[in-house]
């Protein structure tokens, strides 16, 4: 991408109807550059509708992102759970890349009793499936595994970034809020930057030009995520944060997802605007 762009997960508020044109129409009067469409419980768009969103995404500037339903587990002990996981994210990564998004986030799955390393082979191969039927039928989206906030959940930082240096069309979804969560640390300027060096490390320079970033403000116990915050009302360090992306030259879509969406979103841009 050729910058940061800022804006809001799902319709913001303030949009006249919770449609995902009005709220594209809204999002550019505010002058944010982006939406992530969120299929939270199913992916209700069909085709023709995501046809017209892709032509009004183009018209206005607003680059797309997509999040798959959040019931998936691809380490699933029921096979049959497993298959509906792929289908969900499948469908959710088909409606997404017609509504032009260049991308499609999902959390893949939990731990369920297994080690780290027994769930990270299992959700590998799942997933390497999914992107082979994506590319198969001539689908380009970038499928993102998202940074969980919690212990029981598959997705650290490493095994996010593992699984998108050895998948190809894999690639990294950063939610600091949730990174912070996990354990109360990676919460200033220093460990901003180390994480964005892991990315450089692992993945190489040309990641840091298509990085794609959930922020909010978060409370969490020992356990992680409790809930998202709004920025003001929560300890997420968002300053530093805007300066480690702007130091570092980080281009890509930050997607707000604090409860007042567009007035986070519009924090973020002018704190990093600033700078």
């Amino acid at each position: 991408m050729d910058r940061l762009y800022f804006g809001t997960g799902g319709v913001p508020h303030g949009s006249p109807d919770p449609s995902t044109l009005a709220g594209m129409e809204y999002l550019a009067k505010l002058k944010l550059g982006a939406m992530e469409i969120e299929f939270v419980q199913r992916v209700s768009m069909g085709e023709a509708a995501a046809r017209v969103v892709a032509d009004t995404a183009k018209r206005l500037d607003i680059k797309l992102s997509a999040h798959a339903p959040y019931y998936i587990n691809l380490n699933s002990h029921e096979p049959e759970k497993v298959t509906a996981s792929q289908g969900r994210l499948l469908q959710a990564a088909h409606i997404g890349w017609l509504c032009g998004a260049q991308t499609v986030v999902f959390h893949a799955g939990f731990y369920v009793g297994d080690s780290p390393q027994d769930t990270y082979a299992v959700i590998k191969k799942n997933l390497e499936t999914v992107v082979n039927q994506l590319r198969r039928k001539g689908n380009r989206i970038w499928v993102r595994p998202e940074v969980t906030g919690k212990g029981s959940q598959f997705g650290t930082v490493e095994e996010i970034l593992n699984l998108s240096a050895e998948l190809d069309g894999v690639a990294p979804a950063i939610d600091f809020a949730h990174w912070h969560a996990r354990n109360g640390q990676n919460n200033t300027y220093d460990e901003f930057i180390a994480t964005l060096k892991q990315v450089e490390s692992r993945l190489g320079k040309a990641a840091l030009e298509n990085m794609h970033f959930h922020i909010s403000g978060i409370r969490f116990s020992a356990k992680g995520e409790l809930n998202h915050l709004n920025l003001k009302e929560s300890g997420l360090n968002y300053g530093e944060l805007m300066r480690a992306l702007k130091d570092y030259g980080i281009k890509g879509l930050v997607i707000c997802e604090s409860p007042n969406l567009e007035e986070d979103a519009r924090l973020m841009q002018e704190t990093y605007q600033s700078l």
